[in-house]
């Protein structure tokens, strides 16, 4: 938690106790249901709260909007986003129902109205988003077909409608057919170790 209010210092009351919680709940659920490696728990602040919060600090997702964490998984990084942007909407899917089952129930725990979570495959997804957020789920070339008609046409943020996707490594080969895309190294905002070849891929995507 140290860690969390160390980067995100403005954080509400309300904000604190969620992001405190979270070390208990998925303990709680990982031993039930495996929805992060066992050795991945005791770095949860770092390696998937803290990380998943690495989007907070390229885009800060504006009121009423909405994003969809494509491969959700664990709920990441859609919850902790949610609990740091409480009145844009997210929307977490995944093909897996056991991790919808454990995402729906942190965030009933954590009181979070604004997020929806479904099992279901991206390419099913009818509504269209602000934002598509995800973290290494695929190749940014396979994720693109995924969700290349999935957001809306008006933007309202500085950023124009796109992918904020989480990944690390050389990405050059993987990137090098898209013109307009941009990459922020986590490592400029963050000072662990883990960080220091994760990146930020943010690429905007036209309206149909």
């Amino acid at each position: 938690m140290e860690q969390i209010l160390h980067y995100f210092p403005d954080l509400t009351l309300l904000q604190k106790e969620q992001f405190a919680q979270l070390y208990a709940l998925y303990s709680d659920w990982n031993s039930k249901i495996n929805v992060i490696s066992r050795k991945d728990i005791d770095e949860l602040y770092t390696r998937h709260v803290l990380h998943s919060l690495g989007i907070a600090k390229v885009m800060a997702f504006k009121p009423g909007a909405s994003v969809i964490d494509v491969g959700t998984g664990g709920g990441f990084p859609g919850i902790p986003l949610a609990i740091l942007f409480p009145e844009t909407n997210f929307y977490l899917i995944d093909v897996i129902a056991k991790k919808i089952k454990v995402v729906n129930e942190i965030a009933k725990a954590l009181n979070l109205k604004n997020v929806k979570a479904e099992q279901k495959r991206a390419e099913s997804v009818e509504e269209e988003f602000d934002f598509i957020v995800s973290r290494a789920v695929t190749n940014m070339p396979d994720f693109v077909k995924w969700v290349k008609d999935k957001t809306k046409k008006e933007s309202i943020h500085e950023f124009k409608n796109g992918i904020l996707y989480l990944k690390g490594g050389d990405l050059s080969e993987e990137l090098a057919v898209y013109q307009n895309v941009q990459l922020f190294e986590l490592s400029n905002f963050f000072e662990e170790d883990f960080f220091e070849t994760k990146k930020v891929v943010y690429l905007p995507l036209k309206y149909k």
